[in-house]
């Protein structure tokens, strides 16, 4: 690669990576591999864990964000409730947040739009469930609310974010924090990071049979 396609590192202070820098398809696939790179892999296999661990003990999973992070909590509700059905096994109790239009704008136009996620949080979580907030920044004060809702609750919370964490951050007992300050690449990897979080799930889900398998075989020896 030339001088002239180069460019900065994730993680770089913010303002180092410049639009212009990132104007061509080139550089801006470029940039976005470099922080896929590096990714906190073991934070990644923790979520999962921790969701699979959700899912055995038969607990209800609640994504939420904003904007692109909104979008994601739909797609990803959808692949881990519908995307994990497997033959002869429960389903995974998964529910977007984000998609009841008509609740979340009557929260924000009668209380706060800051109070949309919790406000739906209320009534629904118990012990034991999964708060999983998406944010970009970190600093969403929808998401923070709801964050802490959750523990209050005892819930379990997860947190996917980037931009160092921001207030998320220290709300969450599991996190995964993309290495990057530039919003387009944190939410192009919190995109690769659900579908990793997917296949891992459902690879578990597979290793649990394979389990049961060889426990009745050794059983009948």
């Amino acid at each position: 690669m030339n001088v002239k396609n180069a460019i900065v590192r994730a993680g770089a202070p913010a303002g180092v990576l410049r639009e212009t820098e990132l104007a061509t398809p080139y550089n801006y696939f470029r940039s976005v591999i470099d922080v896929l790179e590096q990714l906190p892999v073991s934070a990644i296999d923790q979520v999962t864990d921790r969701l699979f661990h959700a899912y055995q003990q038969n607990r209800t999973v609640y994504l939420f964000g904003n904007g692109g992070s909104a979008a994601l909590a739909s797609h990803a509700a959808c692949d881990l409730g519908k995307g994990t059905v497997a033959h002869g096994k429960r389903t995974f109790r998964v529910i977007s947040l984000t998609d009841n239009v008509s609740l979340i704008t009557a929260w924000a136009n009668d209380t706060a739009y800051e109070d949309i996620f919790a406000a739906q949080l209320r009534p629904l979580i118990e012990p034991g469930d999964v708060a999983f907030a998406i944010s970009g920044s970190g600093n969403s004060p929808n998401v923070l609310n709801a964050l802490r809702l959750s523990r209050e609750a005892g819930g379990f919370n997860i947190g996917l974010t980037g931009c160092g964490g921001g207030k998320m951050r220290a709300l969450c007992d599991a996190c995964i924090l993309v290495p990057s300050l530039q919003m387009q690449q944190i939410e192009d990897s919190h995109v690769c990071v659900m579908h990793a979080v997917f296949f891992g799930f459902r690879q578990r889900l597979h290793d649990t049979d394979r389990v049961q398998v060889a426990s009745v075989q050794d059983y009948g020896t």
